[in-house]
């Protein structure tokens, strides 16, 4: 009986050994930022090649480009999106943001007051022609205005006590 256990167990442990161990497979996470942001470009761009007037796509476009800081492409996809929808107050803001972002502030000003003036309750517009205006331009008191107007229109925005300060610094410096 001894003989025959010892040979059960010569025969098992022979046998859990023939077995295939595999390494366990450590799976690399795929690069999702990167590669995920170029497939969507890729897509908005055959969007756009597709259909030239599809607006939604020329905004997307225009915003990928821009959060990729591709700020010429960017303005590129945002003026197709103007020609659709001149009208587009967020649109022109982008615009004038990726034209600050190339060092063009008198490009972005102008994209800034054009939002303005076709809505002038646009608090991005403001607190964006106030930064150019103070910190690209030079023009501190037109600065002083946008900031305050921004204030006007939201008291209680998320930099508000920012702004304020800034408004402060501009109106005590020379």
């Amino acid at each position: 009986m001894k003989k025959f256990f010892l040979i059960c167990l010569a025969v098992f442990l022979s046998l859990a050994n023939c077995q295939k161990k595999e390494e366990p497979k450590v799976q690399t996470p795929f690069p999702a930022g990167p590669v995920q942001t170029q497939n969507e470009i890729g897509l908005l761009q055959d969007a756009v090649r597709n259909d030239p007037k599809n607006l939604n796509a020329w905004i997307n476009l225009g915003n990928v480009m821009m959060d990729t800081s591709r700020f010429d492409k960017a303005i590129d996809a945002y003026q197709h999106a103007l020609e659709l929808d001149p009208e587009n107050v967020d649109v022109r803001v982008d615009m004038g943001t990726c034209y600050r972002n190339i060092g063009r502030p008198d490009r972005a000003a102008e994209e800034f007051r054009k939002a303005i003036k076709i809505n002038p309750r646009h608090l991005y517009a403001h607190r964006n022609l106030g930064v150019v205006l103070a910190f690209d331009i030079g023009d501190k008191k037109q600065a002083v205005k946008e900031f305050e107007e921004y204030l006007g229109l939201s008291p209680n925005a998320h930099d508000a006590q920012q702004v304020r300060q800034e408004i402060a610094k501009l109106k005590t410096s020379k």
